[in-house]
């Protein structure tokens, strides 16, 4: 298995981490036999990375994740977990979380404690209470080792909250298709010029990138017909060199195989191959639907339709073909007032459209055409 030593610590993790956020399900509950083989071939093979968090599986996870470990030497692997700042209202709620959290776990200590899903609002209010300096009374008492932050917002929170303190390490979203989405490549330079280690998540985009649409796939196997098309999705990130490790949510134990199989014998790509990536991200980018670009000129419609984001759920469907995310954004991320269906074809919305999009044909079409994947 791939190490990476980090030097600002003294410490090698696992290129591949184990993100403990999607395992296999039964009746609702973890499918606690399946998911425990997995961590053990994981383990086995030289995982020793392990990322839960407070939420995970409504709660489950850090008990299970812990129970698990706890057949393990405490010293031979490292143990993530974060810290749910929403349910921090004062100061004293912090190390009553982490206690709860270490009871969860059923350990002493943890090795990297994470404030979770940082923006610029939170941050604000986290700086108010001081919950990063708790955080270091933590760590001399001993229950945390190392501190970071994971991140959802816009570069320029980013740049904001890594400045702000003496962060061991950080953890942000990054793939081969979402370089200038939220810290992006950019947040990735910075934190590496300041020498702070990244941990990625999301390298795989919610499973997008791990099957593609036949005609984009075949571009990564007419180059290396044998490998998976993830694993060209976590060799991109996994090469970037301020690169801690790279989180997987694995669901089964095929996707646990092929990750190691990746990083076993983990190959740096070259030029060629990243001028490949390039290939498929434009490709995949060129089978948009329409041209919309959510500039939301066409907004607000008279009956209530959230036009350009029935077109951004649209698009990605398009991009990537893939009906479990697509059911998820369809059923998740746009309220049912808000969807194609509710359009009276009034036409006030292409006037204002400055990419002349027929908007009107094009949300009946989209309404169609998600119906039939969903119920085919």
């Amino acid at each position: 298995m791939e190490k990476r030593k980090i030097s600002n610590l003294n410490i090698e993790t696992s290129l591949l981490g184990f993100g403990c956020m999607r395992f296999p399900m039964k009746d609702g509950k973890i499918e606690e036999q399946e998911a425990t083989k997995m961590l053990d071939l994981a383990f086995e093979r030289g995982v020793n990375y392990f990322d839960t968090a407070y939420v995970y599986h409504d709660g489950q996870s850090e008990i299970f994740t812990g129970k698990v470990l706890d057949r393990y030497p405490r010293d031979s692997y490292f143990l993530a977990t974060k810290l749910p700042v929403w349910e921090v209202h004062k100061p004293e709620d912090v190390e009553r979380l982490l206690d709860e959290q270490l009871s969860k776990l059923n350990k002493d200590y943890i090795d990297f404690y994470l404030l979770h899903a940082l923006n610029g609002e939170r941050w604000k209010q986290l700086e108010e209470l001081g919950v990063y300096e708790i955080c270091e009374e933590m760590r001399k008492k001993g229950k945390i080792k190392y501190i970071g932050f994971s991140f959802h917002d816009e570069y320029e929170a980013f740049e904001t909250i890594i400045k702000a303190k003496d962060w061991d390490f950080c953890q942000i979203q990054l793939n081969y298709m979402d370089t200038h989405i939220q810290a992006g490549l950019k947040g990735y330079k910075l934190a590496e010029s300041l020498g702070i280690p990244m941990v990625i998540m999301e390298p795989i985009k919610g499973g997008n990138l791990a099957a593609l649409p036949e005609e984009v796939e075949a571009i990564f196997k007419e180059k290396r017909p044998d490998d998976s098309v993830a694993s060209w999705a976590l060799r991109w990130v996994a090469s970037l060199p301020n690169i801690m490790t790279v989180l997987s949510g694995m669901s089964n134990m095929e996707q646990v195989e092929d990750n190691i199989k990746t990083f076993a014998n983990f190959e740096e790509m070259d030029v060629a191959e990243n001028d490949i990536v390039k290939k498929v991200a434009d490709t995949i980018r060129s089978r948009v639907a329409n041209g919309c670009t959510a500039c939301r000129y066409c907004m607000p419609c008279p009956a209530g339709v959230d036009i350009p984001n029935n077109f951004r759920i649209w698009n990605q469907y398009h991009m990537y073909m893939n009906k479990g995310g697509l059911g998820w954004m369809w059923n998740n991320e746009i309220d049912e007032k808000s969807k194609a269906h509710n359009c009276i074809k009034c036409g006030a919305c292409e006037k204002a459209c400055p990419q002349k999009i027929a908007i009107r044909e094009d949300l009946q079409k989209l309404e169609a055409e998600i119906t039939e994947a969903l119920e085919g």
